[in-house]
Order: C-alpha cells, then structure tokens, then sequence
C-alpha cells in the first residue's frame, strides 16, 4: 500500500499476518495480540470482532482457526475500508467481511446496517478504554472514538454483545482493572460463566488490564483465574508473553 496516510506491513503472532494502519489511527498492538490469543485453536462458528480498528484480532482468528468465519465491525468507514483491505492483503478475505456500524445504536438502526439479534457463536471485543471527561481527547477524530466512552456507553456495549450472541455464545474482551465494577453489573443478567484473568506490566506491580469471558444465558459462577505478567520485575520480557506474542501459545479463557 502507497499512501502516507498508512503504515505498515506490520507483522503479528509471529507473522502468521501482517496488517497496514492508519497513521492518524489507534496503533494496534499488545491488548490486540492478547485478547485474540484468548480464541480456542479448535474453535468454530462465527465471531464478531466489535470496534475492529485495522483488523488483528478477527484477522489473527481467522488465520489461525480455519472453521472460523469473521465479520469485522467498526463506526469509523475509514477503518472498516482499512480492515477490508487488511482482510485481502492476508488472503482471508473469503472468511472475512468488514462492515460498518455503530455498535451503540439502537437495535433497529444496528440491525439495518447488519448488526442484528443472535448472529455469533462468538464476540470479542477490544472497546474504548477511557472515560468521557477524564482523560484529554486525542484532537484526531479517529483516535478519540477508539479510545473514549463514558460509563453508559459502556453499558450500551456490553447491551449490543449481549444481543448480538446466539444462546450460549461466548465473549471476550480486555479493559483497564477499573471497569471492572461496572463491567459486572452491565452482564448481570446476560451473562454467567464470568472468567476473569488480571494482566500484570511488570511482576509486583499492580495489574494495568483484565481479560473477561463469559457465556449468555449462563449461570454458573464467576472464576478469577491465575494473572498473566508479561515482564518480570527487571523489565524483561516473561516466556510466556514472547510465546503469545510469536503465536506459539494462547491464553485459556475457559472458552
């Protein structure tokens, strides 16, 4: 691709795919590569990969889990013309579509622009990070909607996760250990089966994420599972990271 706006190839999981992305968008990187190492590698079906950005994620599945067929979905056109491409320049554009829609509309408008009720056999999700109005918003369009949503947002996406699944479809998602709370209380209702694992920076620090999966319409009870560090406390890299980071390894998420 020969255009400024854009860089890139970069490489993930080892090169198993290489993605181009939008200068003036979200960088992609160690949140993407740890919530697709959460897929199962005999998983099937059909997953949703909500606020795709260029694409890891659902590309990194689709690559690695040949009974999967992937559906992209991003707000931003940019980004879903993006993760198209991305999507052809991997050769997986035949189990791969990338559409738009803004996953905190309302059902009608969600299902008209393709978004309807019961479509996956799984979602995951990498959604804004950041709280409205406590963080200073990227001047960058592209860059303040992936990484800005305020409380009932939140809530908004988990609700569209929720009705998205098929009965019994399962989700992940990584987020910051301070939405957990609410988190929580938005799947009260929606979802059992909770598995949460802390994600440590640095060894005897405290966790900067979570990974959370979950299964509609179940009952069983929430596990908190062992943490994942990703360096030790000299700053070098944990085996276990560099295997998840190179494709070599995935993260049990009870899926």
């Amino acid at each position: 691709m020969q255009d400024e706006r854009f860089n890139g190839p970069h490489a993930f999981f080892g090169g198993l795919i290489s993605v181009f992305e939008a200068k003036a968008g979200h960088q992609s990187g160690t949140d993407a590569v740890l919530l697709a190492a959460c897929m199962p590698a005999d998983a099937e079906g059909v997953l949703l990969d909500l606020g795709c950005g260029s694409g890891v994620v659902g590309l990194g599945i689709a690559a690695r889990c040949q009974g999967m067929d992937v559906q992209l979905v991003d707000v931003d056109a940019g980004m879903v013309a993006l993760a198209r491409f991305n999507s052809m320049h991997n050769g997986l554009d035949g189990r791969v579509q990338a559409v738009q829609c803004d996953v905190l509309a309302s059902f009608a408008e969600r299902q008209a622009q393709g978004l309807g009720a019961d479509l996956a056999d799984f979602i995951f999700s990498n959604p804004p990070f950041h709280p409205a109005g406590r963080v200073q918003t990227s001047p960058v369009e592209p860059r303040a909607k992936a990484h800005v949503l305020d409380d009932d947002g939140m809530r908004q996406w988990v609700k569209t996760l929720h009705t998205s699944l098929k009965p019994k479809g399962r989700f992940a998602m990584i987020h910051r250990p301070d939405m957990l709370p609410l988190l929580l209380e938005a799947m009260q209702g929606r979802f059992g089966a909770i598995h949460i694992r802390p994600v440590h920076g640095k060894a005897g620090r405290p966790a900067t994420r979570i990974l959370l999966s979950g299964v509609k319409g179940s009952r069983a009870p929430l596990s908190l599972l062992e943490p994942l560090v990703l360096h030790d406390s000299e700053g070098n890299r944990t085996r276990e990271d560099e295997a998840i980071a190179r494709g070599h390894s995935l993260i049990d998420m009870g899926l």
